[in-house]
């Protein structure tokens, strides 16, 4: 029902065409950059209703908010009486007006040649690689595309009496649908070569090393002025288009007994990830509940179907259906499925300032940490450029044999509290063994309330039902402020959390600048890892914003695609859409702009710079004959 590329006139045309009372389709605003508008019939004419999307929420400028369009549209058309102009007659959503285009599936490459398509997949794919592509022989007709035996086989896929088939053999309704049976049942070549569907071949996948590149041809496409409908628009309407073909179970949200506990009362968490609170009275219906999900990079094996990560990540080993993060409830718990972080320590160096001596904190960063920054010169810290990279990997070797799942972090995206829900949130914390918690958004942001202060001032004590909160210090640099707090659940032992406040996001858009996320991150990180040291062994980092999931998810997704690399060298492949959709599986709406969708990638090309140019001084030091520690960002990334 979304239309990618249809105008109001082309809209009202199509509906009467080929609808009927109560078809409606979803299109761009064309009046309205990053806006969209939903274009229903009504008898024999056609009503445009605006809906905004303003990076936390979409709705329609006002009423019911909504993590994604598709959660936007299937509440209206579930909720009948529910959409009403201002006279009071109500809207109907009976049918979508489905979009002609063939699939949104990233393996289809559209206007591919076959020579560009050997190209690809000879030169970056791998046995079992394949794409679809549009036929430039016979326009009605697609090409499929595979590498078997090291060469590239070219299937026509045709398209005759609405149906499609190969050879004429069996016939399916949708390309998709194609597919996946010959995925199951691959195809035999008249030499006898076995033509199997491995893995489809993504025109989103890149080298990590060459982002550059990537990013470049990315803004060429966006045009001069990033409105055009290409480059990083394209990939993140793609994004978007998967997102209305998957929608999962949000039941325990919607329970009458919940809807108080919800920020925005239609941005859910989904089900099969949930976290569910256990010390609780489970007489009490809905006692269980609070608005957060786990999120955690799925294995290899669990990658290689997004579509099922869902179920793969909430069935394998510590099922996150069940709870499986939660900690027992001694000082020195530990994690049902294991560390978030695992020790993966990032530290970016030598600042302009020197580490104090005898602070464990400043010599573990090799920086002045944020305490010790507060009683220097405050200024030289904002967007530090004089920092030098050294490995994540510094503690992520352990000596105990652990899951592959396990080696891969775990966190915790919940929205901003509520004043009805703070205890609930300590009592996640306690759970979970959580340390560290991530807040990315200010209290108060355009003169609305965007989070409850959960905690109380500097060397002040507050309690939450069984929660004891104190805060022993808070401390600011440049970018973020950190908190820490002494927490106590049922009178149990007092244990240390760390908050760290990122205070630079702006009300509109993303930071101008990705060094200060990646040094946010850098911190947070190198926390993480100290806890681990002292043998705390901390449960997920729980991150949040207002909603929980635009922001959220963008400090989340960034952080996985810096471990991959990390895990996987800066020439591995990764693919910033497609870790995103797997996300978006646990959580929905994670990454809620095409701007922060832009922001993650120049965040990693940030990072990749900064690796290489490491490297490259490595280099020069061993012709040399000294070290270098102090590597300079060169380039100034814009959004």
């Amino acid at each position: 029902w979304f239309h990618r590329s249809v105008s109001g006139v082309e809209a009202e045309t199509m509906l009467l065409e080929r609808g009927f009372d109560g078809s409606f389709l979803a299109r761009h605003s064309s009046s309205s950059p990053g806006a969209f508008t939903l274009s229903v019939r009504r008898g024999q004419e056609v009503t445009h209703i605006k809906i905004q999307n303003n990076g936390d929420f979409f709705d329609l400028y006002g009423g019911e908010k909504f993590a994604t369009l598709s959660e936007l549209v299937q509440y209206y058309m579930e909720n009948g009486g529910q959409l009403k102009e201002k006279n009071g007659q109500i809207i109907e959503l009976k049918q979508p007006l489905i979009c002609a285009e063939p699939t949104t599936e990233r393996w289809f490459h559209g206007n591919l040649s076959a020579k560009e398509a050997e190209k690809l997949i000879l030169e970056r794919g791998k046995n079992g690689s394949f794409l679809v592509r549009e036929s430039q022989s016979k326009l009605s007709d697609f090409v499929l595309s595979v590498r078997a035996d090291d060469k590239v086989t070219h299937v026509m896929i045709r398209w005759h009496e609405k149906m499609y088939d190969v050879g004429g053999g069996q016939k399916f309704a949708t390309l998709c649908d194609l597919i996946e049976y010959y995925k199951r049942n691959p195809m035999v070549e008249t030499c006898g070569t076995v033509v199997h569907l491995r893995q489809p071949f993504n025109a989103t996948r890149i080298t990590a090393a060459g982002i550059n590149d990537r990013v470049e041809q990315l803004q060429r496409e966006n045009g001069g002025q990033s409105y055009g409908k290409g480059g990083f628009w394209e990939e993140f309407e793609s994004l978007q288009q998967q997102e209305c073909r998957h929608t999962f179970s949000r039941r325990e949200g919607q329970r009458n007994e919940n809807r108080a506990k919800n920020r925005y009362k239609n941005i859910l968490p989904f089900d099969h990830t949930r976290v569910k609170l256990k010390d609780v009275d489970n007489t009490v219906p809905g006692a269980d509940y609070i608005n957060a999900n786990y999120i955690r990079q799925p294995t290899e094996a669990e990658q290689n179907d997004i579509s099922s990560s869902s179920e793969n990540l909430s069935q394998s080993g510590g099922s996150l259906n069940n709870g499986g993060m939660a900690g027992s409830t001694n000082n020195n718990s530990t994690n049902g499925t294991g560390v978030i972080n695992n020790g993966n320590a990032a530290s970016y160096g030598t600042n302009l300032n020197q580490p104090t001596k005898n602070c464990s904190s400043c010599q573990l960063l090799n920086k002045p940490c944020a305490q010790c920054s507060s009683k220097t010169n405050a200024d030289c810290m904002k967007h530090r450029r004089n920092e030098s990279l050294t490995s994540r990997m510094q503690l992520q070797q352990s000596p105990h044999k652990r899951d592959e799942k396990d080696l891969f972090k775990t966190y915790i995206a919940t929205q901003g509290c509520l004043a009805n829900t703070i205890q609930d949130f300590w009592n996640m914390i306690w759970q979970e063994n959580t340390r560290v918690i991530v807040m990315t958004t200010k209290e108060m942001e355009r003169g609305k309330k965007k989070c409850e202060k959960y905690w109380p001032d500097p060397h002040q004590s507050k309690e939450w039902g069984h929660a004891r909160v104190r805060c022993l210090i808070e401390t600011s640099t440049a970018d973020y402020t950190l908190r820490e707090f002494f927490l106590s659940w049922r009178g149990q032992d007092e244990r240390k959390i760390y908050q760290y406040h990122f205070q630079v996001w702006p009300d509109h858009g993303v930071p101008a600048d990705p060094g200060c996320v990646l040094n946010f991150l850098q911190d947070v990180n190198t926390r993480q890892a100290q806890l681990q040291l002292e043998g705390l062994v901390p449960g997920p980092i729980c991150v949040h914003c207002s909603a929980g999931i635009g922001r959220t998810g963008t400090f989340i997704v960034i952080d996985m695609i810096l471990d991959q690399i990390v895990r996987q060298g800066h020439e591995c492949e990764i693919d910033i859409q497609r870790t995103i959709q797997m996300v978006r599986s646990q959580r929905s709406g994670m990454v809620q702009t095409e701007a922060q969708y832009k922001f993650v990638y120049f965040a990693v090309q940030h990072y990749i710079q900064t690796l290489l140019q490491r490297k490259q001084a490595e280099q020069q030091s061993l012709q040399v004959g000294r070290e270098y520690t102090n590597i300079k960002y060169v380039d100034e990334i814009y959004v």
